[in-house]
């Protein structure tokens, strides 16, 4: 038995798949934890396998990987040092084969100390966790040093029947491993359920999440400690730390005494590190040596750059301008002037030459018809070509640059300005792009690789947007305001309202014009296959287009 414990917690960045390098990350957050002279290290969920390994879970020679990495982790715990929670994908036989458990592990004095099954498992959102895994039966907590650990798996934690199961058998000290991925609203989410399983059991709540980009996931850490009374303690978001909290038994209750207490930053704030974790994650996982990007002197592909240059650095971004007879002159100076502030590669590869060639081999084909957007695509898909050809040569992956308001009502080429391997405005409106751009150039992100200072013109975000395709066109020429059409897709994207509901105001909206409204519904639906093809971007919402919402592609459905 023992009154007093220092804990660790670990949030750190594993792979999917790469089980080796996230053994030795574990073993490094480890030898950081006994530094700080720790009991006990409890590190994210499926921290060995990496999260969410989707169906590679259910590969057996996965499943004997992950377990055979667990037993080893295990038997170095013989050598005096922190014992370890982790997590892994469990399969009950050494063979493997079928759908294993998501297990959290207790690794302590050389062995497999306690094995714990997540009995919850998700299936709305991004979640799909029913199809992969099998659920425990029940939970029962966990002697460490003679104090009884309640551990809850992620969605345990969410339901008070777990944590009430596991305080009426003696549990003290609650402890959560997550793989809780960044949305705008998580932080104020994840405080209120922890708040409540505090409060009901009377006991302290430990909140491990896992930290890294994952294709279109994006974990921010944030961990916490959440215990009855005032005291709190908060972990940094979007940094890889190895922190210690200091724990005593006072009055037959366990309380953390001491430990990180960071305040989290502004909600652009956590949006702009969220969208460069992503990237940098995305690139430097799937080992591209940089990206090429279309720098068209807009505000989209603007803000692109510079999350880009932050991520990776200026030298592993390369940009090109590809006008047309109907690029503006300032257009050229806004993306030449953006280049230079980022101090990224710049070049201009004008695209006349191709679309008269196009023009030429369409003439008879075309014979007869009028100029319309078939003529404005051919444009962006000779752009897409050329980037992709860029990419082909030198190896830099294509970054796409259109944002979440244009996913939605389809105005984005296939095979054009939607080539390429990742965006990373995906899940961002158009509001928000002009919002970040100004955050941006007032602020430098605390491990940025770009320069302070004032990034993007500030012509690029005040100037009317514009795809440049034709003569004097502006993008309000076929949409709404932004504004306006940022709540209309609001309210069908993230809130599911009906037609009636956004026309009347619903849920503190402005009303909203009937016919417009029926309009964007309309192109909403009808842009789906265009999304199905679209590259994976960060996950920033609370509902982005893919993992969250999964709308059919053929679909008569109409809301009347």
């Amino acid at each position: 038995m023992t009154d007093s414990l220092i804990i660790s917690i670990a949030q750190i960045a594993p792979t999917v798949g790469d089980i080796d390098g996230n053994v030795k990350k574990i073993l490094a957050a480890r030898e950081g934890a006994a530094r700080q002279k720790a009991d006990l290290v409890i590190l994210p969920e499926l921290i060995v396998s990496g999260y969410p390994p989707e169906d590679l879970v259910l590969k057996p020679a996965y499943q004997r990987a992950c377990r055979a990495a667990v037993e080893e982790l295990a038997r170095i715990t013989s050598d005096g040092g922190p014992a370890m929670i982790v997590g892994a994908p469990w399969a009950t036989t050494e063979q493997g084969g079928g759908q294993p458990f998501n297990a959290a592990i207790l690794c302590a004095d050389g062995k497999i100390s306690a094995i714990v099954y997540k009995t919850k498992l998700p299936n709305y959102g991004v979640f799909d966790e029913p199809r992969r895994y099998r659920a425990g039966k029940g939970l029962t907590p966990v002697s460490f040093r003679g104090v009884k650990l309640g551990l809850m798996i992620c969605e345990d934690l969410w339901y008070p029947d777990a944590a009430a199961e596991l305080a009426a058998q003696g549990a003290e000290i609650l402890i959560a491993p997550h793989g809780s991925p960044f949305r705008v609203t998580a932080h104020a989410e994840r405080y209120a359920v922890a708040d409540a399983r505090a409060k009901e059991t009377g006991l302290p709540v430990i909140f491990v999440n896992q930290l890294g980009g994952q294709d279109e996931l994006v974990f921010d850490g944030a961990s916490f400690i959440r215990q009855p009374g005032d005291k709190n303690f908060q972990f940094p978001a979007f940094r890889e730390k190895i922190l210690s909290t200091e724990w005593q038994k006072e009055n037959n209750c366990w309380i953390c005494k001491s430990g990180p207490d960071v305040t989290l930053p502004s909600e652009y704030s956590l949006i702009y590190q969220a969208l460069v974790m992503g990237v940098r994650d995305y690139v430097n996982k799937n080992r591209f040596p940089g990206v090429v990007i279309g720098l068209s002197g807009g505000v989209d592909s603007a803000l692109t750059t510079a999350i880009a240059v932050d991520a990776l650095g200026p030298d592993r971004v390369r940009c090109i301008m590809m006008p047309s007879r109907y690029t503006a002159g300032e257009s050229h100076t806004d993306a030449e002037q953006c280049a230079d502030l980022l101090g990224v590669s710049y070049e201009r590869i004008a695209i006349e030459p191709a679309v008269n060639a196009f023009a030429g081999m369409l003439e008879k084909t075309f014979a007869d018809t009028e100029a319309d957007t078939t003529e404005e695509n051919i444009q962006s898909r000779i752009r897409g070509v050329l980037l992709m050809a860029v990419s082909n040569k030198f190896g830099p992956m294509v970054l796409t640059t259109g944002n979440k308001s244009e996913m939605s009502v389809g105005y984005a080429t296939l095979y054009g300005d939607m080539n390429g391997g990742y965006n990373p405005l995906k899940d961002v409106y158009k509001t928000d792009v002009f919002a970040l751009c100004r955050w941006r150039n007032e602020h430098q992100p605390e491990d940025s690789l770009g320069p302070a200072g004032r990034v993007i013109p500030e012509n690029i975000i005040t100037k009317p947007p514009s795809a440049e395709l034709r003569e004097d066109q502006q993008d309000q020429d076929s949409l709404p305001p932004y504004d306006r059409l940022d709540d209309i897709l609001r309210g069908f994207v993230e809130d599911e309202l009906s037609v009636r509901e956004i026309i009347a105001g619903a849920n503190g909206r402005p009303a909203q014009d009937e016919e417009e409204v029926r309009r964007i519904q309309h192109l909403l639906y009808v842009a789906e296959y265009k999304r199905r093809q679209a590259p994976p971007g960060p996950k920033i919402t609370v509902r982005n287009f893919g993992r969250d919402r999964r709308y059919p592609i053929t679909n008569g459905f109409r809301d009347r």
